[in-house]
């Protein structure tokens, strides 16, 4: 069992901000895979699927982005996973939009969820895939723009971004984070070859 845990804050008000980059892949991938999410027992509401045969859980925690972990260590203790069963995707400011980072462990980054996620497992030793956001212009606080909502044009440019990068993810669920490592160096190097041409 693998699990992919979105991070973003719950309700109609944050759906589409860029503190949601992380349920909004979900909602792509549940899309992509004809998932649904249903509410569970605990404090998030998953969509479980099968793919090639690897079973595999969607997950969007019910509480805001602060307390991100409440749900990640409920689903890691309720299946038994790895921290290396267990993936992340957020977003990530220090990254230009649409930009993508895939770690297989490491710090918050200062980014609260993944804090509090950290606190909750007792580990950092778990993948994540940031994605970018951008960096707060000047004269507007980091916590505003974090809330802001994306623009018509940023999403089409986001779901864009998650048609091409999703194999990444499909890369996790069938064989695992070093799996999907891999698959984003060869991701990294076509980028780099396309640039040159």
């Amino acid at each position: 069992m693998r699990i992919i845990f979105g991070i973003g804050n719950p309700g109609i008000r944050y759906e589409l901000t860029r503190h949601n980059a992380g349920f909004l892949l979900l909602d792509y991938l549940a899309d992509k895979l004809s998932l649904n999410f249903k509410e569970s027992n605990g404090e998030y509401s998953e969509a479980v699927g099968k793919l090639n045969g690897n079973e595999f859980i969607l997950v969007k925690p019910g509480t805001y982005v602060n307390n991100s972990g409440i749900a990640a260590k409920q689903i890691v203790e309720k299946f038994s996973v790895l921290p290396e069963e267990f993936l992340v995707v957020c977003d990530d400011t220090n990254l230009i939009n649409f930009d993508w980072r895939v770690r297989l462990s490491g710090g918050d980054g200062g980014h609260n969820g993944l804090s509090s996620i950290i606190y909750h497992l007792m580990t950092d030793e778990f993948p994540r895939v940031r994605i970018g956001i951008g960096s707060n212009p000047p004269g507007l606080a980091l916590s505003e723009y974090v809330l802001s909502g994306f623009s018509k044009t940023e999403i089409e440019e986001l779901t864009s971004t998650f048609k091409k990068y999703s194999v990444l993810i499909e890369e996790f669920i069938v064989g695992g984070s070093k799996k999907m490592l891999e698959a984003n160096s060869v991701l990294i190097k076509s980028d780099n070859h396309n640039n040159l041409n």
